[in-house]
């Protein structure tokens, strides 16, 4: 018989800086809480993938271990009705904590935004196996499970639409600016854009903008003679960053296994905002845009100098496009959408334990 009280619900995550946090747990919370499900978010510390210099990287280590302990241990107290794991609790191959916290509740819910499953393969297939609901962020990630657990969702990482208005309309004389937002580790990506670039800096006005916490170029990225601007990410200004883009890009490998499954959130955040993207077509990045619509895909340094070049000469196009786009991400790509998906994959069957 189910109970009157809310569903109460601990969510394991990795940080709020993280992607996967921002995108696919907090922004749900609001929702969540109107649908009656009480949701209590115990985040890693120090975050799942950073570390205090001043501690040093193994005793960070143990330190995350030390506050996962805690979190055990209020769960015990505190008797939640169902676990959320979002990806796995440390960023290694142990599983021993999260086999203890399954035990301590009637269901758990795994969420997979990414291929970690190809960095720790037999403990993803075990957390796997042994959630009621894995949330896959996307079909090729679906696929994997599905193999593993049938009771699987997909939910796409995307934005609350609400907290994404349109980029404001920019004064026509100004300089049209690419932009590409992201983590430093993945500042390599940039590789298979930065020919194009250099090329297109040659015969055509525009500022390329980098939004990244910190900006080091890798040796094998070379952005001479392209007008580059670091613009440091922070989350208070990630939307005023996104403004001023006119074109974002999202580059990524051809021939790298990993990269098939990611979820592209940054093509989503271009999207929202209302302007053209221009993407590698690997995996689900390819499936995402239809090309010539509300975007463009580009497979080699000639598409990529070519469709850049379109976008920046016509402002129409890009206006047009941007519409697109927005309109895309509102129906299929934003929390207020696929909240609902979130609550029936937590609740399960609808029972509480008392």
């Amino acid at each position: 018989m189910q109970s009157d009280r809310p569903l109460r619900v601990l969510m394991l995550t990795s940080g709020d800086r993280t992607p996967s946090t921002r995108f696919r747990v907090l922004p749900f919370l609001q929702h969540l809480h109107a649908a009656r499900i009480s949701a209590t978010v115990a985040e890693s510390f120090p975050q799942k993938y950073d570390y205090f210099p001043w501690l040093g990287f193994r005793p960070s280590q143990k330190l995350k271990r030390c506050v996962r302990w805690a979190h055990w241990l209020y769960a015990c107290v505190r008797r939640f009705d169902v676990i959320f794991v979002e990806r796995e609790l440390f960023d290694n191959d142990t599983v021993d904590l999260e086999l203890r916290f399954r035990k301590l509740a009637r269901r758990m819910v795994l969420d997979l935004d990414d291929a970690v499953f190809l960095r720790f393969p037999d403990k993803i297939d075990r957390l796997a196996k042994l959630a009621d609901t894995v949330i896959a962020g996307n079909s090729w990630i679906a696929r994997w499970v599905i193999e593993r657990n049938p009771n699987c969702v997909i939910i796409p990482t995307g934005v609350q639409l609400a907290n994404f208005p349109l980029r404001p309309p920019r004064d026509r004389s100004a300089t049209p600016v690419i932009g590409w937002i992201g983590t430093i580790g993945n500042l390599g990506y940039l590789q298979v854009v930065a020919p194009a670039l250099r090329e297109l800096a040659r015969k055509t006005r525009f500022e390329f903008h980098v939004v990244v916490p910190e900006f080091t170029l890798p040796s094998n990225v070379d952005l001479t003679g392209v007008s580059c601007r670091h613009i440091v990410w922070n989350g208070s200004t990630e939307l005023a960053s996104l403004h001023a883009f006119d074109i974002g890009i999202m580059p990524l490998f051809c021939d790298r296994e990993w990269d098939r499954f990611k979820c592209p959130t940054k093509l989503i955040q271009y999207m929202a905002i209302g302007i053209p993207s221009v993407a590698t077509p690997v995996g689900f990045t390819g499936d995402v845009l239809q090309s010539g619509i509300d975007g463009f895909y580009a497979a080699n340094d000639q598409q990529w100098q070519a469709r850049l070049e379109i976008l920046l000469q016509d402002e129409s196009l890009r206006n047009r496009m941007g519409a697109a786009a927005r309109e895309k991400v509102a129906r299929d790509y934003c929390v207020e959408s696929n909240w609902p998906l979130l609550a029936k994959a937590i609740e399960g069957d609808g029972s509480v334990s008392t």
